[in-house]
C-alpha cells in the first residue's frame, strides 16, 4: 500500500509526558471526528502482532486480500525490524511498550472511551481485524491499540476502549488492530 499521509504530532500527555505521539492511526487519512468513528480512512491500517504486512479495511474488502494468518506462536516482543511506525516514520519512531500504554490509561483516569476520545491522543474506536478470517468487527464500537509486548508466544498485550470501559489487556496475536506511534 503506498500512499502519503501528514500526521500530527502531540507531546506532553499524562503518563508519558517526554514522549511524541501522532494523533491519527497509522495508514489513516486524518484525525477521528468522532470517537465512534466508523470510517475507513479514519481508522487507518491494521497489523497482526509482529507482522510487516499493514492491512486496509473498506468494510467489505481487505487489502491486501492474500491469506490470512490464523496462528502465531513465537516467544517474541515486536521487533524492530516489523514495527510498522518504524517502517512508515523512520528511525525513532515505534510501537507503545505495554507500560507507556499504562502509564498512559493510569494518568489519564480514563474509565470508558471519553478518557481516550478527549485526550490529545483523540484515540477513536476504530475496531480490528478478527483472528479467524481478517474480517473487520467493531470499527465505530471497540478500540484496540497494539503494544510492542508479548503477553505469551500466543498473546500481545493492548489497550482496549468501548463506551463502558477502558483497560490494557492480553489478545491473540493473529488480530490485526491499530497502531499509535511514539517517539522519544
Amino acid at each position: 500500500m503506498n500512499k502519503t499521509v501528514t500526521y500530527g504530532i502531540v507531546t506532553n500527555i499524562p503518563g508519558e509526558t517526554s514522549k511524541c505521539w501522532i494523533t491519527s492511526n497509522l495508514g489513516a487519512d486524518h484525525q477521528a471526528t468522532a470517537v465512534s468513528d466508523a470510517t475507513e480512512p479514519s481508522a487507518g491500517w491494521y497489523w497482526q502482532f509482529n507482522r510487516k504486512q499493514g492491512y486496509k479495511h473498506t468494510g467489505t474488502v481487505r487489502t491486501p486480500n492474500t491469506t490470512w494468518i490464523t496462528s502465531i506462536n513465537e516467544n517474541s516482543d515486536w521487533l524492530v525490524a516489523n514495527d510498522p511506525c518504524t517502517i512508515e516514520l523512520g528511525s525513532g519512531w515505534r510501537i507503545p511498550t505495554h507500560t507507556e500504554w499504562t502509564n498512559v490509561h493510569s494518568s489519564g483516569n480514563w474509565t470508558n472511551w471519553n478518557g481516550p476520545w478527549n485526550s490529545a491522543l483523540k484515540l477513536h474506536a476504530a475496531g480490528n481485524l478478527e483472528h479467524g478470517n481478517g474480517s473487520v468487527y467493531g470499527r465505530g464500537s471497540f478500540g484496540y491499540y497494539w503494544s510492542s509486548a508479548q503477553y505469551s508466544a500466543e498473546g500481545g498485550w493492548e489497550l482496549l476502549f468501548y463506551s463502558a470501559g477502558t483497560q490494557t489487556r492480553d489478545q491473540g496475536k493473529t488480530n490485526a488492530e491499530s497502531a499509535r506511534c511514539i517517539k522519544e
